[in-house]
Parts: C-alpha cells; structure tokens; sequence
C-alpha cells in the first residue's frame, strides 16, 4: 500500500458512511466505472478497475437515485492506494471542492 508522507490520524476524526453506490471517475479525458465504498465529509473510498498513482486528479460522479436529490460531483486527489488482488485498486481519495 502507498501512502504520501503525511500523518493520517485525522482521518477517523470524520463520520464514514458506507455507501456501496456506482461511481464514474473522470480522469485525463476518461471516464472509469467504479464503486464508491464510503464516504466522509472530507473524503471517500473507491474501487476502481484502472490503476492510479498518488497525487492524481479525479473527478468522482455519483449519482442520485432519488429524482428529488442531486447527485455528488467532487473535484479529488488520491492520497493512498491499496492493490487488491484481482489487479483493481481501493483508492482513498481527498475532497478538494464539491459542487
């Protein structure tokens, strides 16, 4: 598993919902289907069947099933990366902005 340097003891000072819900990630012109596992306020975890370095930019989309609800749309930068098995990768995945 990669990590930046930084200390990440913060990171359970936030409430993680898990969500299980489908994802499209945006990067460099692509777009990716993924699974978005959980959330936070200040960041989320997905899996993604394309590999992906610390420090990339992905836009996440996560849309509503709800008509009455928008969908979630956030600007993100991956912090650290666990390779799984199966050659996918779990993403843990900074929120820069959310519109």
């Amino acid at each position: 598993m990669s990590q930046t340097p930084q200390n990440y003891s913060e990171k359970r000072d936030f409430i993680r919902m898990r969500v299980d819900a489908a994802a499209s990630l945006l990067h460099e012109g692509e777009v990716i289907a993924a699974v978005c596992l959980d959330l936070s306020s200040s960041g989320m975890q997905v899996q993604a069947p394309q590999q992906f370095q610390v420090g990339d930019r992905l836009e996440v989309r996560i849309e509503s099933e709800h008509a009455a609800l928008t969908g979630l749309q956030a600007s993100t930068e991956v912090v650290w990366i666990a390779d799984q098995p199966d050659g996918e990768q779990k993403l843990g995945l900074r929120i820069l902005t959310m519109r």
